[in-house]
């Protein structure tokens, strides 16, 4: 059997707020809080479990996704006014970038994560 990752915890100041910002932007479904959890399903096999806390680092998320689903969750971010760019230091530049011959895009969330979109795998 292969390991599959099924859940990772994600600190978040305000879990509910965070929960409903995520799934918005990424085109998912936000169903409430399961205990003292926000749980958002990215797909059959992984859940995002968004957690209240004070004092916590930004982490980095990087999602592989198809050239529509980029599209579509671009479009979402820069509707919101997000910044975005081309590089884990180049957040505000406003490009995309071409690695591995696919696009890719960096991000933040509210409570600084950076984000990551990639349309083909590192």
């Amino acid at each position: 059997m292969a390991i599959i990752l099924n859940h990772t915890i994600v600190p978040a100041r305000d879990n509910e707020a965070a929960a409903r910002w995520f799934a918005r932007i990424f085109g998912l479904r936000y169903d409430g809080a399961k205990g003292h959890f926000a749980p958002v399903k990215v797909n059959s096999e992984l859940t995002l479990l968004f957690d209240k806390d004070e004092g916590f680092k930004a982490s980095h998320y990087a999602f592989h996704v198809s050239d529509e689903e980029f599209d579509e969750i671009l479009g979402r971010v820069k509707d919101e006014g997000v910044a975005f760019g081309s590089a884990p230091g180049r957040f505000t530049d406003g490009q995309l970038n071409d690695w591995n011959g696919g696009r890719g895009v960096y991000f933040k969330s509210p409570d600084r994560h950076i984000l990551e979109l990639m349309t083909m795998p590192q």
